[in-house]
């Protein structure tokens, strides 16, 4: 007899900068104390009943429901050198990062800006640890006199790019970030060149555009993400996951401009969708809320993405498993705007998933590699250990 069963797919939800609670190396980092979800409920006190129902708020140090659960839940430490976006999700898909990347607390070298400038044919501003919203109020209307492009970073290992789309076209924003990330590489490797395109008429009204792009360094061995395509799962990136692996292993790149807008891209997918693995980060967690210290933003966000829920549950086949994790914490209630050495929850749902406590994980990579049993592409050589069976009996 034929089997018929269709193979389930795996759809991989990544909160950006939800964090649950501090590591135990967390002061090494200068984060003890951190609690990004846990700080955001003592303060805003939203209301979260579907991620409740699935166990969100059991990921805590101490749970704060008294609601059972329907899905497997686990919180998970992060092993590799790092706290930010692209350690984080490498991580998850299996690859560990032993060396951290390059940050810059002080700016960059001045021969490294002075050579950056000649190959863009313009002059800079800024070159300094900044937040992204503070900049541009104080360089953004000298940026448009100038047509000089502002250039920061942060705690991260980031060099990002700012400039209004009416003075320098967004296609010239891409390319300058090209020409930094051919720059940044070797001594001055670092994570991400990110492109910060805005608009506005002046301080005070200067606007983000939706057209962000990260330039990430290739990953550095084989991810899920990677061997998924090899082995002829599609693979759908949504929102910015096909920058963080430098579209290595991507299929299909779906850019999205808000959480919501990620949200309804990946429901789609849920309901027509031919990919085994869909892979979506949602950002603006991170940066519109971590980043800039706003708990109300950062809980109204959270409510927001719980009543979005149930659509993408109702979309999912019988079949397919729903993952909910994060890659870092970004407590929006602390004194920096920069991530948080936290733990990170796992959450894993489907109609064939059994409830219950999965732990405390000792690795992101958990979830890739039981991803990875589950698209049945293979394990070996991927850091982390599967709980396939433990929450399908497979």
């Amino acid at each position: 007899m034929t089997n018929t069963t269709r193979q389930g797919r795996a759809f991989v939800l990544v909160c950006d900068s939800l964090g649950v609670g501090e590591l135990p190396d967390a002061k090494e980092w200068g984060d003890e104390g951190s609690d990004t979800l846990g700080h955001v409920l003592d303060r805003e006190h939203p209301r979260l009943p579907n991620l409740e129902r699935l166990g969100l708020l059991h990921t805590l140090a101490t749970p704060r429901s008294t609601v059972s659960p329907v899905s497997a839940w686990a919180r998970m430490a992060e092993i590799s050198a790092g706290k930010d976006t692209t350690t984080g999700h490498w991580e998850m898909m299996g690859l560990v990062v032993h060396e951290p990347f390059r940050t810059y607390p002080n700016g960059f070298p001045e021969e490294l800006i002075r050579e950056f400038e000649s190959r863009i044919g313009r002059k800079t501003l800024g070159n300094k640890t900044a937040s992204g919203t503070v900049i541009l109020d104080e360089l953004g209307e000298q940026h448009m006199r100038t047509g000089a492009p502002i250039v920061y970073t942060s705690a991260d290992s980031v060099f990002q790019v700012a400039a209004h789309e009416e003075v320098i076209p967004i296609e010239e924003q891409w390319r300058i970030c090209e020409i930094a990330r051919e720059l940044m590489r070797g001594e001055h490797n670092i994570g991400r060149i990110i492109a910060r395109p805005f608009v506005g008429p002046g301080t005070g009204r200067f606007t983000r555009t939706a057209r962000r792009k990260d330039f990430s360094v290739p990953p550095t061995g084989e991810t899920v993400v990677e061997r998924a395509h090899k082995a002829g799962r599609k693979v759908a990136a949504v929102g910015k996951i096909a920058d963080i692996f430098d579209r290595v292993g991507i299929d299909l790149e779906i850019r999205s401009e808000s959480n919501s807008d990620g949200m309804l891209k990946t429901i789609e997918l849920a309901r027509e969708g031919d990919a085994s693995l869909v892979f979506t980060n949602l950002v603006d967690f991170d940066s519109k809320y971590g980043h800039r210290n706003d708990a109300y933003g950062y809980a109204k966000a959270l409510e927001k993405l719980d009543g979005e829920i149930p659509a993408l549950l109702a979309a999912m086949r019988p079949e397919d498993l729903l993952f909910i994790s994060a890659d870092h914490g970004c407590d929006p209630t602390d004194v920096s705007t920069d991530h948080t050495r936290e733990y990170v929850p796992l959450i894993i749902a489907g109609h064939s998933v059994r409830p219950g406590s999965l732990g405390t994980r000792t690795s992101f990579g958990d979830l890739g590699v039981t991803v990875a049993e589950y698209l049945s592409i293979g394990v070996e050589g991927f850091n982390g250990k599967s709980v396939l069976s433990q929450v399908t009996g497979r």
